[in-house]
């Protein structure tokens, strides 16, 4: 059986029944503001914190002084030190976005890499990873070929994905196919502000709880409640089959 990689979120590895399987690619897909990008932070961030595992941060949207501010903003103060540490190294947009083209993109994420020892890996965002690809058959062949980079260094992946839709049902992409798990974050706007949930939609090799369950933002990251919100999409579900 596969080892199981924590995500450091209280409540979502419950879901996960332990966590997300070892050197998997997972989409995390939702809204602006739903809280993808501390989610990405919060995995780093206990993977060096607590398992002493080393982490890549790429940034195709924000400076790395802007991630550092996210981080410290939710209560990792530790993060800083560990990017000076280069326990978690950032390659952010000033560095991602200079690069022509998808080969020397991923060039530049290689020579970060390869010959080095890295545990995990986020992605932000995938959506603006997207305008590299003229079409969707490119598309498709060079996320299997970077899915497939990612796994050959023993990494486990989280790929942020900017969504339009608030249902995530309303609005499936290529993208969610061809990664090993999906997981949506939604949020739903109340009278006094917004409602936050989290639905792990797919997880390959792992049995998961596809309900959607409530989550908050606060010092700390993000904490998800192990009880179901009132709606559901899915019903509990078996994907090794899949």
């Amino acid at each position: 059986m596969s080892e199981l990689v924590s995500t450091g979120v209280e409540g979502l590895d419950s879901i996960l029944t332990g966590g997300i399987t070892e050197r998997a690619t997972v989409l995390v897909s939702g809204n602006p503001g739903t809280g993808k990008s501390i989610f990405g932070i919060q995995y780093l961030h206990h993977g060096a914190m607590e398992h002493d595992e080393r982490g890549v941060y790429v940034s195709f949207e924000e400076d790395e002084g802007d991630i550092r501010e996210a981080a410290e903003s939710v209560g990792f103060d530790r993060f800083g030190d560990l990017v000076d540490d280069d326990e978690i190294v950032i390659l952010d947009k000033r560095e991602m976005l200079n690069e022509a083209n998808f080969s020397t993109a991923v060039d530049r994420l290689l020579d970060t890499i390869e010959g080095e020892s890295f545990d995990r890996l986020v992605l932000d965002s995938l959506s603006m990873f997207q305008l590299f690809f003229e079409d969707e058959h490119e598309e498709r062949t060079y996320l299997l070929k970077f899915s497939d980079i990612l796994k050959a260094n023993g990494l486990t992946s989280i790929l942020i994905n900017e969504q339009g839709a608030v249902f995530p049902d309303t609005e499936v992409g290529l993208e969610n196919f061809l990664t090993d798990g999906n997981i949506h974050f939604i949020q739903t706007p109340t009278d006094s502000g917004v409602n936050r949930y989290v639905w792990v939609a797919k997880m390959r090799k792992q049995d998961i709880d596809t309900d959607i369950f409530p989550l908050d933002i606060g010092q700390g990251g993000i904490t998800v409640h192990e009880r179901a919100a009132g709606f559901s999409m899915m019903s509990r579900t078996d994907e090794q089959s899949f």
